[in-house]
């Protein structure tokens, strides 16, 4: 077997690791150390996901633990000490890659390329069909059809009928499915970069990430079935989290969200800015919204017609917004301005790429308000003069913007107690009056 013995007092955790939300266990923590030192043996030349499932041995109380790599690693899945893919499609005479030849010799003729498109479907779906994937209950699927039922939505169906190339070799399928195969029973488990960031999207060396869920999300809502699992962390206390009033009239109100609660109703819960507002003006309307971990000034409109003369100043980008920030390190200008094309990472929601080729311009001002070296953070002031998804969080962390993460950035930089990032001012044209107003908070970051 593949598993590594693993000494030590730390007591086992009560439930299994939610895999798209954790810290990770001490076990985990101990485990990836001694993997860390085989990776550096194998000296990768290219950056990779490994991850690390800690279980307990089918006799006694022994704890030991499995490894695992993303995909291939160095152009092999045969690697001795990491526990193997769930299905082996790289066997030069195998039934996959001698398909994939033909197909690839097919395609090179322009009058078959729709015969290729098609045969290339055809073999994914026959590959995807021998991912055969356990649950903690014994039960099999195949990848179709784990697929199918967790995508119930014929227009989610219509649109992705298939799994993202390379669904099924990722870390976590790959832990799950040997410690099932072999009796042993999972206990936490925990994923992290090794190597240098790919180009697109950022990723620290030696940090812990989530299992990603545009691939691993279906097959590990199957695969954890049976296994006791912890809650969602991010929905833990939602419901205490409440907006204060900073200033409101008989068509709207401006409102300070506190970091953790949501703008609007999502995937992790009802409770929302929106919702709250709902309860206290029965027309009330969210006009626009943060990022979740994001504090700061939103608009809502208690009226239609309110909305609607908003929403028209959204637009028009005549509202304008400030941000403050506390980033890690020194930006190498005190004043400028960040321009980087941003696109959705598909297999990957809600993380964004720098996509030069198909990402939607993107435009951030930003000035230096005050630094302190020891640790060397800086405190940004931030004028976004376009609307993008996590573009303020994305001009800071990515090496061609600042390079420098927002403090508590767990997607782009390093968790925290919360994400230093507040929308502190924001300025507007009155829907009725028609004066300009200017709302500033106050209780906003500051570097002691």
């Amino acid at each position: 077997m593949r598993i590594h013995p693993l000494s030590s007092d730390i007591p086992k955790p009560e439930r299994f690791t939610y895999p798209f939300c954790y810290e990770p266990h001490p076990l985990c923590l101990l485990a990836a150390e001694e993997v860390k030192q085989e990776i550096a043996r194998i000296s990768p030349t290219e950056g990779k996901m490994f991850g690390v499932l800690v279980v307990k041995e089918r006799v006694g109380d022994g704890l030991g633990f499995l490894a695992a790599y993303s995909g291939l690693l160095e152009g092999r899945n045969d690697w001795p000490y990491f526990v193997p893919p769930v299905f082996d499609a790289q066997q030069p005479d195998g039934y996959f890659k001698q398909k994939e030849r033909e197909i690839s010799s097919l395609s090179k003729n322009p009058s078959h390329s729709s015969l290729s498109r098609e045969l290339s479907q055809e073999l994914q779906l026959w590959l995807f069909r021998q991912y055969h994937l356990l649950n903690a209950r014994g039960e099999t699927k195949d990848l179709v059809e784990i697929w199918q039922d967790y995508h119930s939505s014929p227009r989610i169906r219509e649109k992705y009928p298939l799994a993202p190339g390379g669904t099924g070799d990722c870390c976590a399928p790959k832990l799950l499915q040997y410690a099932y195969q072999h009796g042993l029973k999972p206990l936490c488990m925990a994923e992290f970069w090794w190597g240098e960031s790919p180009k697109s999207m950022i990723r620290h060396h030696g940090q812990f990430y989530p299992a990603c869920s545009g691939k691993c999300k279906p097959v590990l809502a199957w695969m954890l079935q049976g296994l006791n699992v912890d809650p969602n962390p991010e929905t833990l206390g939602l419901q205490s989290l409440e907006p204060s009033i900073v200033w409101e009239d008989e068509v709207m109100a401006v409102v300070d969200k506190p970091s953790g609660m949501l703008s609007m109703p999502g995937k992790i819960g009802d409770y929302s800015v929106a919702t709250w507002a709902l309860k206290r003006w029965p027309e009330a309307m969210l006009v626009h919204r943060l990022d979740m971990l994001t504090s700061g000034l939103l608009l809502v409109a208690k009226t239609t017609d309110a909305y609607h003369h908003l929403q028209e100043q959204f637009e028009k980008r005549t509202i304008k917004k400030k941000y403050l920030a506390i980033v890690e390190g020194v930006p190498q200008n005190k004043h400028g301005i960040i321009d980087l094309p941003l696109n959705s990472d598909p297999l990957n929601r809600p993380r964004q790429i720098v996509d030069y080729e198909y990402g939607k311009r993107a435009i951030t001002e930003y000035r230096v308000v005050s630094q302190k070296n020891r640790p060397s953070v800086t405190l940004l002031a931030l004028w976004p003069h376009t609307g993008r998804t996590h573009q303020l969080r994305m001009h800071c962390a990515h090496p061609d913007g600042l390079g420098c993460p927002i403090m508590g950035d767990e997607l782009y930089g390093h968790k925290a107690d919360r994400l230093y990032l507040q929308a502190q001012a924001i300025s507007f044209v009155h829907p009725t009056t028609g004066k300009r107003m200017h709302f500033e908070l106050t209780n906003s970051f500051t570097i002691k």
